[in-house]
């Protein structure tokens, strides 16, 4: 049986297509950068009167956030919120749109994340949990601020990708 390969091992060779890398500006909520992107993304707020944060990017937030020391792809937009108390950790929670999902993942924060789901009861994240979630979803990560997970959106007037 020699030169003779096990039917399971052949040389096919799977890769994932590969969105091209752009880098995304770094910036706090309420910066140009939170305009709604030409292709659809959901977004999220801080806070009733929050402006809207697109995920054309994933997003971390926290009171002093900053990008992870290996990043792959593109850089994550950086949300700070205020948090007199030191409730909310230094970088607490990512949220990111992966296809038509969205992803919170506590990023093994001190004091832990609250999710809501709308019609469901509210559920703590684990350290370095991620959970998937829908529009209205709200997470609590303390110090009173509370994110709310918006619906897709489509930038009014665009079509395809026009940055």
């Amino acid at each position: 049986m020699t030169g003779a390969v096990h039917p399971d091992l052949d040389d096919t060779v799977l890769s994932v297509a590969r969105l091209p890398i752009t880098e995304a500006p770094i910036t706090e909520a309420g910066d140009a950068a939170t305009a709604p992107p030409s292709v659809p993304h959901y977004g999220f707020r801080v806070g009733e009167n929050g402006r809207a944060v697109w995920l054309d990017v994933a997003a971390y937030i926290g009171r002093a956030p900053v990008v992870p020391r290996i990043q792959n792809g593109p850089l994550p937009r950086l949300v700070k919120v205020a948090s007199p108390r030191r409730e909310v950790s230094s970088t607490h929670l990512e949220i990111r749109q992966l296809a038509t999902s969205i992803i919170v993942t506590d990023l093994r924060s001190t004091n832990g994340s609250v999710v809501s789901v709308p019609g469901g009861p509210p559920r703590s994240l684990r350290q370095g949990e991620s959970l998937v979630v829908t529009p209205g979803t709200l997470v609590d990560i303390g110090d009173g601020n509370v994110v709310e997970i918006l619906p897709l959106q489509r930038q009014l007037g665009g079509h395809g990708h026009d940055r």
